[in-house]
């Protein structure tokens, strides 16, 4: 797995960041075109590009598409970590280096997310 081009990066970005279950490419451009000077059919050719990428799911309404995430932004940041730490030498050591930079907030977080997933692995006594 890789990351997004810049271009999906900001239409990902934009689809996550919309309350809509399903967006089209038609909203999608026109939220870009009021900051960038952007093609339709740019907006169009790269969401397809998602789509066959495995990052967007479709189905046809009329004569368009409606898209929709297959993974939420979270998800993806999960695998881009996971892909990081399998890639990046001693998977101890890269762990050692990434606490060592988070912050105190974030790390309290891991903690908190490891205690619950801990819980959820242990099986009950009898």
């Amino acid at each position: 797995m890789r990351g997004f081009g810049d271009l999906e990066a900001v239409i990902m970005d934009r689809i996550w960041d919309r309350d809509a279950e399903t967006t089209t490419v038609r909203e999608i451009f026109e939220e870009l075109s009021n900051e960038r000077d952007i093609a339709y059919t740019t907006v169009m050719s790269t969401m397809d590009n998602l789509h066959r990428k495995g990052w967007l799911a479709r189905e046809r309404a009329g004569k368009a598409y409606r898209y929709w995430p297959t993974l939420t932004r979270e998800e993806h940041s999960a695998r881009l970590m996971l892909e990081a730490l399998g890639s990046g030498g001693r998977s101890d050591l890269v762990l050692s280096h990434f606490v060592d930079r988070i912050s105190d907030d974030e790390s309290a977080g891991l903690r908190a997310a490891l205690r619950r997933l801990t819980s959820r692995k242990t099986p009950e006594a009898p």
